[in-house]
């Protein structure tokens, strides 16, 4: 009742997509993505505030952490 709403991952085809964290020079914001390899298209999915955010990307999407790039 006073929990948590679970949230659902959106249906996702991991095909040609590679996961990518975009990191703002200036604030220091990070945002969990992933880009499709065809189009070079980014699509925004999360804020990433800490660690546990971030392995909640991954285990969310199928993603490993090796599989992750990062840009500025």
């Amino acid at each position: 009742m006073f929990g948590r709403k679970k949230r659902a991952v959106p249906a996702f085809d991991r095909t040609g997509k590679e996961p990518v964290i975009r990191t703002s020079i200036c604030t220091g914001e990070k945002v969990a993505g992933y880009r499709d390899t065809a189009t070079g298209r980014f699509t925004e999915v999360m804020l990433i505030r800490n660690e546990a955010d971030l392995k909640r990307f991954l285990t969310d999407y199928g993603f490993r952490e090796e599989e992750l790039k990062r840009e500025w």
